[in-house]
């Protein structure tokens, strides 16, 4: 990480220097956050960067998360907790799952035997693994994200939301009203820009748009807890889908710390008016339960450290902001809602965290980009847009997963469905199947055969490079931090050093020169020149033969108090990996590719290095001309 870039400070870097005048508890914010769960505190991290933007998270419980229900963490995850700057100690104190196995009955139909074990996480998925965590040290990590940023940002516990309101108010036009829960005084109204609902399946910002979760129920009761036990049960602590002959189901998830185990378990059908509730599930059965699906196996429970009964249910809202779709044309939205708020499923594939923050990591670079003029605030339809869409695909593929796992196999091949339909899926799993279509933000794939591994809609997958300034091996994806900016990452053609007339050369002139350029024309005026668009080479040539001062000025940018020179913008392959970034992301040699990627990861546009018009016109359409936007007064 970089750090000392406007003067030296002693202390920890993680700890950014706090604004002189922060407001406690302001009456009006930019951005109010309703909720403290994941898609909340994720939007919070997000936001709590930019000094600039005023930023409120409300709680009704007492205080953080202490034991969370969800626990697994995609790859995806991990990406983006990288970006965030906690991504290793999510992975030193997770359990990696590493490898599943299935169990079902033998060819006789009785007891239960190996079908068999597989890779979970294939090769060059990504370069982060699927991570097992309780929720609430996910919580932590982000709350010290908060506590860490300028504006020391903390939430406020003990409110509860019981009336949102909008009004013409150009500056502030939505109001929230509090209950105090904790007697400094009875009720809190606070005005904001933006208002989103976090605030899970029970919503009160989704009810007050008059928004609903449609769907169905599965009808089936299904049970969950987290033990401490003794077994004789070989593959106790691998991931393990069991499928018994006639008791059920079982999926087995270790938990970190290497001892403890969660257990999801198949209770029986719910019916007619039944609900979870009606049933009286209790931990002493859900341990019967789980011995009579492990037979002939042993299960001696010594501690259940928590459990919980509850219904498969698949349900999403229509859409995830305050517009009707007949006046997207005319009106912008300034509430929306994210995570559980508007959508639900049951949590046996391990999305429900990871999809509920890839809401609000989708929605905070663009509330922070309208809000800091670097947008128009159209932008802002775009999350609804996307995030639906992957909402709505998340609920079938729980239809299907839930389907399949609860299936009683009349045969090997019946019941080896659900293992092959986990080999399929285990990209989308791993969070790194997302694609969003053709949009604003997001460009055709016209010139898609210039890096055919770097998919246009889809979130950049990372590889191995050297940095050219100080030889460091790393990963390529790991410069692209949750900061608000556009990255420009040129793939150098064969050939190019960066010299005088060469391609890159040729796009750092038009980048620093050229009036059409986004750097020249969305920069702010004494704002280091990468502040907002981050350019960042790659070339093919081995970084011991390359020349660090042949490359162009824009790639060694002055920057800071004192005109600092940034030498962290030039890598080179990493020529002890087979293939090289090049080849292992399909990138033609002979022309080189600029690829265009957003503030969540995800790629925008791929480009020839010349397609600079294409390039203008692309940020014209989502920046527009400046001086038409006034910050905080365009949103």
């Amino acid at each position: 990480m970089q750090y000392h870039l406007n003067g030296f400070q002693p202390g920890g870097p993680f700890v950014a220097k706090a604004l002189e005048v922060t407001p406690n508890s302001p009456e009006t914010v930019d951005v109010l956050i309703v909720g403290c769960g994941p898609a909340g505190l994720t939007l919070a991290a997000q936001l709590s960067a930019f000094p600039e933007i005023t930023t409120r998270i409300t709680e009704r419980k007492s205080g953080p998360l202490e034991i969370g229900q969800a626990d697994g963490i995609a790859c995806r995850s991990i990406e983006m907790f990288q970006a965030f700057g906690f991504a290793e100690k999510v992975t030193k104190e997770g359990y990696w799952v590493n490898e599943v196995a299935f169990w079902r009955p033998g060819e006789d139909g009785s007891g239960l035997q190996r079908a068999d074990r597989i890779q979970d996480v294939a090769d060059d998925l990504s370069e982060m693994p699927h991570v097992i965590l309780n929720q609430a040290r996910v919580h932590d990590f982000h709350l010290e994200v908060m506590r860490n940023s300028p504006h020391r940002l903390t939430p406020d516990y003990n409110r509860e939301l019981f009336e949102l309101t909008k009004s013409d108010d150009a500056d502030y036009p939505v109001t929230a009203k509090f209950r105090c829960l904790d007697g400094d005084r009875e009720t809190e109204s606070i005005r904001a820009r933006y208002v989103v609902g976090c605030d899970g399946a029970r919503s009160i910002v989704r009810k007050s748009l008059s928004h609903e979760l449609k769907g169905a129920s599965a009808r089936q009761l299904w049970g969950v807890m987290d033990v401490l036990a003794i077994t004789d049960f070989p593959d106790i602590r691998l991931k393990t889908a069991m499928q018994s002959a006639d008791q059920g189901s079982i999926l087995i998830i270790p938990r970190e710390g290497g001892y403890m185990v969660r257990m999801y378990i198949e209770l029986d059908e719910l019916h007619g008016d039944e609900r979870a509730s009606d049933r009286n599930v209790s931990s002493e059965m859900l341990i019967e339960k789980a011995r009579a699906i492990f037979a002939p196996y042993l299960l001696d429970v010594k501690e259940v450290a928590w459990w919980s009964a509850y219904e498969i249910a698949q349900r999403v809202c229509d859409s995830f902001d305050d517009v009707p779709d007949a006046e997207r044309g005319t009106r912008n939205p300034h509430i929306f809602i994210a995570g559980d708020a508007c959508h639900t499923h049951s949590p046996k594939a391990g999305q429900g965290m990871n999809v509920s923050m890839a809401d609000t990591f989708n929605l905070g670079w663009k509330l922070a980009s309208v809000l800091r003029g670097q947008a128009y605030p159209a932008l802002l339809h775009t999350y609804s847009q996307e995030r639906r869409a992957k909402a709505k695909e998340l609920i079938d593929f729980d239809k299907d997963m839930a389907r399949l796992f609860s299936t009683k196999p009349k045969d090997a091949a019946e019941a080896a469905q659900f293992q092959h339909f986990f080999k399929k899926h285990g990209r989308y799993t791993a969070g790194v199947e997302t694609r969003y279509e053709t949009s604003l933000i997001t460009a055709t794939e016209k010139y898609q055969a210039l890096a055919t591994g770097f998919k246009v809609g889809m979130r950049f997958h990372s590889a191995p490079v050297i940095r050219l300034g100080d030889g460091k091996p790393m990963q390529l994806g790991h410069t692209l931090k949750a900061d608000g900016r556009w990255r420009l990452i040129a793939l150098a053609a064969a050939g190019d050093s960066g010299q005088s007339g060469g391609g890159i050369a040729q796009l750092c002139d038009f980048l620093t020169n050229d009036a059409d350029s986004p750097i020249t024309r969305f920069t702010p005026d004494r704002a280091d020149i990468d502040s907002v668009f981050d350019l960042r080479a790659v070339f093919q040539l081995s970084h011991q033969v390359m020349a660090l001062e042949t490359l162009p000025k824009l790639l060694l940018p002055s920057k800071g108090v004192h005109h600092l020179t940034d030498y962290e913008k030039a890598f080179c392959p990493d020529l002890k990996q087979v293939p090289d970034i090049f080849d292992l992301r399909g990138v033609d040699r002979t022309s080189g590719a600029l690829l265009v990627i957003r503030p969540d990861q995800f790629i925008a546009h791929v480009l020839p290095l010349d397609g600079f018009e294409e390039l203008a016109i692309f940020f014209q359409n989502v920046m527009g001309v400046q001086d038409l936007l006034g910050g905080a007064a365009a949103a």
